[in-house]
């Protein structure tokens, strides 16, 4: 692979920086008092006010991929490997991919309505997101079954046929959590997995269908705490959805594809993760070499003592690793498909959540009792990284399929 960026994918590190310099780094201490004054769950109005901006610089929607041909106008059109560096840009502070319409779900949200929308659902529901007027959510995850293996996922989605309803419906009953996006109130339609034949071949089970949260039988019962944190506005809910009736119409791709549909969601996303956890290493190191540098304790510099030094020098040569294995699994996505690159996008899910965590705990070590308050980043990064061990599937799983697909060479 190449390890020189193109001259567009340069230049829009460029505008993206000066963007993240300008606007969102001397705004974030505007985020934190905007976000505490009021009602906590309502958009954040510093973040209204740049989307704007972002969008006349010419950085609105940098994720939509190439083969997205019915959204081309809204996006940059880039690759995955293109895509990754600007990534980690935004990654560096929790709250900026929203300003550039480029946060999650809702960006693996609109690339499933890109890739098994049909075009009504299109017109629907993927024009509101690319525009950035709504944001949506995911409901997969359920609290009464071990959701690391997605066949146990219990909920049901029926036909139901009726005359008097002039047409065809699915009753959606289920009990999710960890429905990231479900407490922003304008979160307005879910990408719904459950099952719409027990019978079939346990692959074949689960279907995805869209869900609008205003469907009569849809209650958000609570929303859940991350170490302490409540992620307002955007929240991650625990949502019971009972006897919920929806058009027959909604269901995405057709019965029995929820599992392709999924495969086809998370590597794209799990590239996006990455990179951003990346930006979110980067800015710990940085944090670190600052703070030691400007501190003395037992009588020179903190910058001086040796295991502060072994700490830098091992956050750097992680960080780098990381970045590099990641940017591999997008070329490789790019050039070989998702399917071939499997065994790369599961070592980077495993990786970059890992290296990320030991430098920013090696950074809240540096920080002293200063890193574990509201006055750095960096216990919230750490909160947030160490969720991301768990999200899209738990280090266990992807270290399984490395294991196996390592084995089989030697068959």
């Amino acid at each position: 692979m190449h390890f020189d960026f193109s001259p567009k994918v340069q230049e829009l590190q460029q505008k993206l920086s000066a963007f993240m310099n300008e606007y969102i780094y001397p705004n974030e201490k505007t985020f934190y008092e905007q976000l505490n004054e009021g009602d906590r769950w309502q958009p954040i109005p510093i973040i209204e006010e740049l989307k704007p901006k972002a969008r006349e610089a010419g950085l609105w929607n940098l994720f939509m991929p190439v083969e997205s041909d019915p959204a081309a106008k809204f996006g940059a059109g880039l690759t995955n490997l293109e895509y990754a560096p600007l990534c980690e840009i935004m990654g560096r502070v929790g709250w900026a991919a929203e300003v550039f319409n480029c946060s999650a779900p809702d960006t693996g949200n609109m690339e499933v309505l890109v890739r098994y929308g049909t075009p009504e659902q299109q017109e629907q529901w993927l024009q509101p997101l690319l525009n950035g007027e709504i944001r949506s959510c995911f409901a997969m995850t359920e609290p009464d079954v071990a959701s690391s293996d997605a066949t146990n996922i219990q909920s049901a989605i029926e036909k139901e046929s009726s005359i008097e309803r002039d047409g065809d419906y699915y009753v959606i009953n289920g009990r999710k959590w960890w429905t990231s996006g479900a407490g922003d109130p304008r979160c307005k339609i879910a990408i719904f997995m459950g099952k719409t034949d027990p019978s079939a071949p346990k692959h074949k089970q689960q279907s995805m269908i869209l869900v609008p949260l205003d469907t009569p039988g849809v209650q958000i019962k609570r929303m859940l705490h991350v170490f302490g944190y409540d992620d307002a506005p955007h929240g991650h809910a625990e949502v019971l959805f009972e006897n919920v009736r929806v058009p027959a119409t909604n269901i995405l791709l057709g019965e029995g594809r929820g599992f392709e549909i999924a495969q086809g969601r998370l590597g794209p996303g799990r590239i996006h993760h990455c990179m951003r956890t990346i930006g979110q290493a980067e800015r710990a190191l940085e944090a670190m070499c600052k703070r030691v540098k400007s501190r003395v304790a037992f009588g020179k510099a903190i910058a001086e003592q040796g295991t502060i030094r072994h700490d830098i020098a091992e956050s750097r040569m992680e960080i780098d690793q990381a970045r590099l294995l990641t940017l591999r699994a997008a070329y490789l996505m790019d050039t070989v498909g998702n399917k071939i690159a499997r065994g790369e996008i599961a070592q980077i899910k495993v990786v970059a959540p890992n290296v990320a965590l030991r430098v920013i705990d090696r950074a809240i070590q540096a920080h002293g009792g200063a890193g574990v308050c509201q006055d750095f980043h960096l216990a919230n990064a750490w909160a947030h990284q160490r969720t991301l061990r768990l999200a899209d599937g738990p280090d266990e799983v992807h270290r399984e399929a490395i294991a196996k697909l390592e084995l089989r060479k030697y068959e």
